[in-house]
């Protein structure tokens, strides 16, 4: 069940992301368009409360159950950078808005653009683990929510790896062609 809700919310999050941008460029109510697009952490809300719901009831925790935490955590290192990419394309498609931002590709700035994005991992890894924490304390069963705990030291392992690729381009930058 939980793997369904997490798959819903990211099409729930998309949805509310498409209709703020359709509302905002294309039909001109900007608005609206704002109050869809600040709807989206409505659904990160959704989806931990019904994790932790689907704990109290007696279910043990799994992986998944993991899972939307992470889920949460990216959205609040990466969301409004993704919001942010989306309308740059949507506006320049739809509305004569100016070209998007281009990424470096080679360099210091793009060695600078690999470290932005790792610290916004260990935002998503803390307040994914900060969550995590609290399912357990609120649950407060240490035998159903054993699966939790493993979590943040795979993820660990997951930021520790990305650390490696992420700051190899800070000593070892890549050359313009």
């Amino acid at each position: 069940m939980i793997a369904a809700l997490i798959v819903g919310c990211e099409i729930a999050f998309w949805v509310l992301v498409l209709a703020g941008l359709c509302a905002r460029y294309l039909a001109g109510w900007s608005r609206l368009g704002a109050i869809f697009l600040l709807a989206t952490p409505v659904v990160d809300v959704i989806l931990i409360i019904f994790t932790i719901l689907d704990l109290r009831n007696g279910v043990k925790a799994e992986f998944i159950h993991g899972l939307s935490a992470i889920y949460i955590g990216v959205t609040v290192a990466y969301g409004h950078r993704m919001i942010k990419w989306a309308d740059q394309r949507f506006a320049y498609r739809f509305a004569g808005g100016g070209e998007p931002e281009r990424s470096p590709k080679h360099g210091k700035a793009h060695a600078r653009l690999e470290r932005e994005g790792w610290y916004r991992h260990v935002i998503a890894w803390f307040v994914g683990g900060v969550l995590l924490v609290l399912m357990i304390l609120i649950v407060n069963d240490p035998i159903r929510t054993e699966a939790l705990r493993i979590v943040p030291v795979w993820w660990g392992g997951i930021l520790a790896i990305d650390f490696l690729i992420s700051f190899s381009y800070t000593l070892w930058p890549k050359p313009p062609k």
